[in-house]
């Protein structure tokens, strides 16, 4: 069950025929069905979670209109579709009955949040809504699309003490030749106004971006671009990737896949190595800082822990010395010690739950 075999329904069965049934990405009442035949279909199902307790991932929306060259999303899940706001508060309130503190919520195309429900884009008033749910106490936004921003929301993030201070916002290139080409809707010059208008209005935010090169028709020059961009925006976290091409997308049926993957793997290494040199210094500004964290676990020999500037999984930790018991899902400042690239070294300054 999911984006597999919800695209490839008909190829599959052929291909593995030990297989005994086969659902697609949305099929949820068939699968019940077909594990409990004699169950009752207008149950309410709570969801089972599988992060820690204190944090959960909350989709506030499936599917994407914007049909990125190279992208296979809109051909798996279909079009872009949000979820009420109502529905989404109420799977916050079981959430949070369950100790989940933390949310990372996510969508395709968080940008486009209510404009098919709603006739307008209404991300700023969902996030308002959710933070009011008394036991949540961190609000993280991931996959916003550059162009048709909604700028209303960043008031919110700057206000509101329970929207953390980070957006994940994919912004694939720079150059208007390749960002033409991956038919992104959005410009060079206008990403560059995008991104100081972000932070300028809400200051000291992290901006997680992830950057693809080894596009059709990226020149050396374009790739220059791209490494002149990253230097200058100085992302607070970035990850990156070659382009591998996807069946019966725009790029894959219009688009040669014309760079050698010896070439593709070098400007990945290249941009990474500026990026670990950026993080690295960011990170080092953070050192003598005393900052709030969310302990995830404990290992042999420290407690892991993430800033509101982390998201879970793709993000830096704070290493903890076990210098005093801490609590995993409990929030403490520390005082950071140490930085490394993509970790931070830190004591308890403060044992006192948050």
């Amino acid at each position: 069950m999911g984006c597999l075999s919800e695209r490839y329904r008909k190829e599959l069965p052929a291909e593995l025929p030990e297989v005994d049934a086969w659902y697609g990405k949305f099929d949820w009442v068939e699968i019940i069905n077909y594990l409990l035949p004699d169950c009752n279909n207008e149950a309410d199902y709570r969801r089972v979670l599988s992060t820690p307790s204190h944090s959960a991932y909350l989709k506030i929306a499936e599917g994407c209109n914007r049909f990125c060259a190279f992208c296979a999303i809109p051909l798996i899940t279909g079009r872009f579709k949000s979820r009420p706001i109502e529905e989404i508060v109420e799977e916050v309130k079981t959430l949070a009955d369950k100790g989940v503190s933390e949310l990372n919520i996510i969508a395709q195309d968080l940008s486009s949040y209510g404009i098919d429900l709603y006739n307008k884009k209404t991300l700023a008033e969902l996030i308002t809504e959710i933070s009011k749910v008394d036991k949540i106490k961190w609000i993280r936004l991931h996959y916003a699309y550059p162009a048709d921003f909604p700028f209303d929301i960043l008031p919110v993030m700057r206000d509101n003490p329970k929207v953390c201070k980070y957006l994940d916002i994919a912004l694939q290139h720079i150059s208007d030749n390749v960002l033409n080409n991956m038919r992104r809707h959005i410009s060079a010059d206008e990403t560059r106004t995008l991104i100081r208008r972000i932070r300028e209005e809400v200051p000291g935010i992290h901006l997680r971006t992830t950057l693809m090169v080894g596009f059709p028709g990226e020149t050396d020059a374009d790739f220059e671009e791209l490494k002149q961009f990253v230097e200058e925006m100085r992302f607070e976290r970035m990850g990156a990737f070659t382009y591998c091409e996807e069946e019966d997308t725009y790029a894959a049926r219009y688009l040669s896949d014309d760079i050698d993957s010896d070439i593709k793997q070098q400007r990945l290494d290249e941009i990474m190595q500026i990026q670990e040199e950026i993080s690295f210094d960011i990170q080092s500004e953070k050192v003598g800082k005393r900052i709030e964290v969310l302990v995830d676990r404990e290992d042999e020999d420290y407690y892991i822990a993430r800033t509101q500037y982390d998201s879970p999984e793709v993000d830096p930790e704070v290493l903890i010395t076990k210098d005093v018991e801490l609590i995993p899902g409990n929030y403490y400042h520390v005082e950071i010690l140490e930085a490394m690239p993509f970790e931070l070294i830190a004591k308890v300054s403060n044992t006192s739950q948050n």
